[in-house]
């Protein structure tokens, strides 16, 4: 791998290592050493391994302070979102973690460089090199640059409105089904519908929702329906009846 590429990534990240084996080992997939049989060097499993706690406690500190009303549930619902394969692989993609990645010739001829199991880990075993390289507020820094965009697009919304997934875990959980929406009207001109979605567990209605989306529309029904089913004892799935409207 060229000086150049090594410098790109360190701008990239706003970060300049002072020890480079830690970024080289950060950037080596085991596929490459398994190639090249070089033993004095480590991949980067290790580093993914400390890189994981390491953005964890990032990440909860950021929402810790971000969000102080939100619930321990929430603050955990967006801390997995944002702490997901597919989000660390965006994240790497976006500051071309990929380019200077030393990856084995298979996994080369394989798009290893996009693959977002490769990413993600790589991107960990990064946060890992910063942190062992300047500590924890050199580490901090680090992420919250690399995740900006996102950090800057978290909003309890994502947890707080997210009624269909908890209800859909529920019914899966207790009646080992899934609910069913249906939609029961559209009023208003195009640029300004609204949608009413009723929503049926068991073939029992549970509610009905309003939204200028049917998305919007059948998170409103799941809620509904979850307060009900609370009411009626926590998933013990009482008959909600058409009196219920």
């Amino acid at each position: 791998m060229s000086t150049d590429g090594l410098d790109e990534i360190q701008r990239r990240i706003e970060y300049r290592f002072r020890q480079p084996r830690l970024l080289l080992e950060a950037l080596t997939h085991r596929s490459y050493l398994n190639e090249a049989r070089e033993p004095r060097e480590a991949d980067n499993e290790r580093l993914e391994f400390l890189g994981d706690a390491v953005l964890d406690l990032v990440v909860s500190e950021y929402l810790l302070h971000a969000f102080p009303e939100a619930a321990e549930g929430e603050l955990s619902k967006l801390r997995a979102r944002l702490v997901s394969e597919k989000t660390l692989a965006r994240v790497a993609k976006r500051i071309g973690l990929g380019e200077p990645l030393r990856l084995g010739r298979g996994e080369t001829k394989t798009e290893g460089r996009s693959k977002p199991s490769i990413l993600a880990d790589a991107l960990e075993a990064l946060f890992a090199g910063v942190y062992l390289d300047g500590g924890m507020d050199a580490a901090s820094t680090c992420v919250k640059t690399a995740f900006r965009d996102e950090l800057a697009s978290c909003d309890q919304s994502l947890v707080k409105g997210d009624f269909k997934t908890d209800l859909q875990e529920l019914c899966q959980r207790d009646f080992e089904m899934l609910p069913q929406y249906r939609t029961i009207r559209e009023t208003g001109p195009d640029h300004e519908k609204l949608f009413e979605v009723e929503i049926l567990i068991r073939g029992d209605y549970y509610g009905v929702g309003v939204g200028k989306s049917k998305k919007e529309a059948e998170q409103m029904a799941a809620k509904q329906a979850l307060e009900q089913l609370r009411k009626d004892g926590e998933g013990s799935c009482g008959t909600s009846s058409e009196s219920s409207r």
